[in-house]
């Protein structure tokens, strides 16, 4: 029997600290949060009444994807943290992910599990074999128990099945004298900026909620926030233009910074994947192509297989088209239907779902749609746009079927 092979000797490496591209990497110091000082203050101004043990204020965050709303909310809610214990005040956070836990239930106890101290409450809060209201009832105890203040941070709010019991549970907690001694303040992040248009009267009026919006990045933004990460790789291995070309790429794309970060890493990982000792920008090119195939496939994934059909009819006419025209709605479900047929033998669904289909779609910004007029007593008929490559669409979508079959 021969030698092991050691599979890692030998390997060289561009990086120095990849952790600084990790998506979830919040720096310690808020010089290397870019662009955002005005958000950074305005939150500051909400949660100060905490550093004295008093009630903050609850806050909604609107802005797309990749505009800092986390990162933000996780920095202030650290130096939150730092700056009441400096005057004897307990401060717990509670950060949430909504699209992990998106039920009333699942909020509450991934809320309670992140705060307590088993060891000192004696409280638990299993997956499953608790009811949602012995869960609030032992996350009250944690509270009053533990801590002077609580910041609940329920980041992506609006992919919550229904928002409203849990809000109105939440922000009503002192109130309703559920609690005895702490103080509770909701952080509420949502990339839609309707979303209060999903909650009913009862919810809005028991939140009396600040509102702050965080615009997309511009082009300069995003690089000096690349910039500001570059030390997670060695010195001299980045071709000059690397970081301009992702944050023009990432501009382009809604002024997201969390793709540009996806971009510069997966840049980084296929000039290792190529032993190469410098990142070019072909590595940036193609990182972009990359990084939205593999965004697409773990959205797509969790959409239903007529979901991708539909798509795929957009991409396959977007592909057609010339001089930039919109691909009409008929039209695509003129084509899915003999998608359906002809390449999945699949029984073709109602021109409403279809319709339904075409609006989640919007909802998840895979495609915009916009009503046109037809001309002078001709009615309107629906525009739709892809917001990435048809190649990478299609290429994603038939990457889910093969999987799948």
């Amino acid at each position: 029997m021969g030698d092991i092979s050691n599979y890692f000797e030998g390997v060289t490496t561009v990086f120095r600290n990849k952790d600084l591209l990790q998506i979830d990497h919040v720096p310690d110091n808020e010089r290397l949060i870019i662009g955002r000082e005005s958000q950074l203050n305005a939150l500051a101004t909400g949660l100060q009444p905490a550093v004295e043990g008093q009630k903050p204020n609850n806050v909604l965050i609107y802005g797309k994807t990749g505009t800092g709303k986390s990162l933000c909310s996780k920095f202030m809610a650290r130096q939150l943290v730092s700056a009441a214990s400096e005057n004897d005040v307990s401060v717990g956070v509670a950060y949430v992910d909504c699209f992990q836990d998106s039920t009333e239930s699942q909020v509450i106890r991934a809320l309670g599990s992140t705060i307590n101290d088993q060891e000192v409450t004696g409280e638990t809060f299993p997956a499953s074999g608790v009811s949602t209201s012995e869960c609030y009832k032992r996350a009250w105890r944690v509270m009053d128990e533990l801590y002077d203040v609580v910041v609940v941070v329920l980041d992506e709010l609006d992919k919550m099945d229904d928002p409203n019991s849990a809000l109105m549970n939440l922000s009503r907690a002192a109130e309703a004298e559920k609690i005895q001694s702490c103080k509770l303040g909701i952080i509420g992040i949502s990339n839609k900026p309707r979303f209060k248009d999903r909650l009913n009267e009862r919810a809005r009026s028991s939140l009396c909620q600040r509102d702050f919006v965080f615009p997309p990045y511009d082009a300069n933004q995003i690089e000096k926030i690349l910039e500001a990460r570059d030390g997670a790789f060695k010195d001299g291995v980045l071709e000059a233009g690397v970081i301009p070309r992702a944050a023009a790429l990432a501009a382009r794309e809604h002024g997201d910074a969390r793709k540009a970060i996806d971009i510069l890493r997966t840049a980084g990982e296929m000039a290792q994947e190529e032993q190469a000792e410098t990142v070019y920008e072909r590595h940036v090119d193609a990182a972009q192509v990359q990084t939205e195939r593999d965004h697409l496939i773990e959205v797509l994934t969790e959409q239903p297989p007529h979901s991708r059909y539909v798509l795929k009819s957009v991409a396959l006419l977007d592909q057609r088209m010339a001089d930039d025209k919109a691909v009409k709605s008929s039209d695509v479900n003129q084509l899915y239907r003999q998608i359906c047929t002809e390449q999945y033998s699949s029984d073709p669904l109602s021109w409403r779902r279809v319709r339904d289909l075409l609006h989640e779609l919007e909802f998840l910004e895979i495609i915009e749609r916009k009503r046109k007029g037809a001309g002078r007593g001709e009615g309107g008929y629906m525009e739709t746009h892809l917001l990435d490559a048809p190649e990478v669409v299609i290429d994603a979508c038939d990457a889910i079927e093969s999987e799948a079959s």
